[in-house]
């Protein structure tokens, strides 16, 4: 299959650094799910490093600007109140961030193909402090998302909890966060040959 042609990357908000860190992870050519998209933030950075997209988002306002391209499939849905809108599809590549909806994890982890990888980026406990959003049942428990990536049966090749200075979010604002990057058992990261965690200075 032939590898979809990178395209000029021109986000209109900065991309998470977890997520940066880990699409390159993405098989060559392959296909990421970006759930709860918003403004397109991440399809923007996966199309510049070649991957194809599927772009789910309740509002379309932020999936219009993909309209034109064929390696994006947008998918308007409220993955809150109705069914799963991907069936039993599989992707290289799952993203999430700055969204929790905890019925959804069985289905965002069962979407990982066994080559893919899962990066997912969310507020945790003590996130009030900093602002939005303020309702704690929206902030991730201590380990939260250990538990649903192990019970898939998938690889956590990092992990990480704790206060993002502002520098490293798009907003410019503090926040508290938990982020995991965990791979299915036939990525390379979880064989002999892993993914560098720290790039080669020799």
């Amino acid at each position: 299959m032939p590898v979809p042609a990178a395209k000029p990357y021109h986000a209109p908000q900065t991309p998470s650094d977890w997520a940066a860190r880990f699409l390159p992870a993405v098989r060559p050519g392959g296909t990421v799910l970006d759930l709860a998209c918003g403004t397109g933030r991440h399809v923007h950075l996966a199309r510049s490093l070649g991957l194809a997209v599927v772009a789910v988002d309740r509002d379309p306002t932020g999936l219009a600007a993909f309209a034109d391209d064929g390696d994006v499939e947008t998918v308007i849905a409220d993955i809150e109140a109705g069914p799963w809108p991907l069936g039993g599809r599989r992707f290289d590549g799952v993203l999430v961030t700055n969204y929790l909806w905890r019925p959804l994890f069985p289905a965002i982890v069962g979407a990982v193909a066994a080559d893919g990888i899962l990066i997912y980026e969310t507020f945790a406990r003590g996130q009030e402090r900093h602002g939005r959003p303020q309702r704690t049942d929206f902030h991730l428990q201590p380990n939260e998302l250990l538990a649903p990536a192990l019970a898939a049966g998938l690889v956590v090749i990092a992990y990480e909890q704790g206060e993002l200075a502002g520098r490293f979010c798009s907003g410019g604002g503090a926040k508290i966060v938990q982020r995991i990057a965990a791979v299915g058992p036939d990525h390379p990261a979880a064989l002999a040959t892993p993914v560098a965690l720290v790039p080669n200075r020799d």
